[in-house]
């Protein structure tokens, strides 16, 4: 630890000192601080939206598993997609539609990009892709250099529908076909709805082969108090089944 702190700043040695509580949770910015060069603003967002919690809760996501990476710890946290997103950063209306929060999110993209991850280069909104004599408009299109794959966003603003799924394997199949290199993996998809039920999602996903997660979105931060309790209720379960 003594060596991982003397690479990043005073003020975020203090900032993760004073705001986190486990040794884990600790080395985790720590090494956020050093592989992304975060300065005090953006250590200070990524402890108040519990990234760290955020980030455990995710380790479910198998839309990675179909890239040819291996994840180890000096990876984090840009080889991830979360779960859950905090978007307390957008200033959008109160009654917002796709359209409001796609240009939102373009508006504040530097915002967006530290919230899912610093290895995300972005390549346009409604970016176009043609299939047959028809034009389609993927919201949000990502490239991400670790994965080294195209990463595609479509944006809803209400709960999650198993049709959702379709429409991205759609998207996706357009991108590996007529976008994605010799020497890239497979396009991911990342739905990001406005609130999801897990029941409906695993359903929907439990024939589905593509690399294509459902992720939920806060325009508020997150409690994390809340996160926390979760991840430590899952490690308690995975404690009793282990014994």
């Amino acid at each position: 630890m003594s060596t991982l702190l003397s690479q990043i700043s005073w003020s975020n040695n203090i900032a993760i000192l004073s705001g986190t509580k486990t040794m884990e949770e600790k080395e985790f910015y720590i090494r956020m601080c050093i592989k992304n060069n975060y300065s005090a603003r953006e250590l200070n967002r990524q402890l108040s939206s519990g990234y760290f919690y955020r980030y455990m809760l995710s380790k479910d996501n198998n839309a990675l598993e179909s890239t040819d990476k291996t994840i180890d710890e000096d990876d984090i946290p840009t080889t991830r997609i979360l779960d859950q997103y905090s978007l307390e950063f957008l200033d959008l209306p109160n009654n917002y539609s796709e359209k409001d929060l796609r240009k939102s999110i373009v508006s504040n993209l530097k915002d967006f990009i530290l919230e899912i991850g610093n290895d995300f280069t972005f390549l346009g909104e409604e970016y176009r892709v043609q299939v047959g004599n028809r034009d389609f408009y993927i919201d949000l299109l990502f490239y991400n250099r670790y994965l080294k794959c195209l990463v595609a966003f479509e944006l809803k603003v209400d709960e999650f529908k198993p049709e959702f799924v379709s429409k991205m394997n759609f998207y996706l199949e357009a991108l590996d076909r007529q976008e994605k290199r010799i020497d890239e993996n497979p396009s991911i998809g990342v739905i990001l709805c406005s609130e999801k039920d897990q029941a409906v999602v695993e359903y929907a996903m439990s024939r589905n082969t593509s690399p294509l997660l459902v992720s939920e979105y806060s325009t508020k931060l997150i409690d994390k108090a809340i996160l926390e309790n979760k991840v430590v209720e899952i490690r308690k379960m995975l404690d009793n089944t282990e014994d």
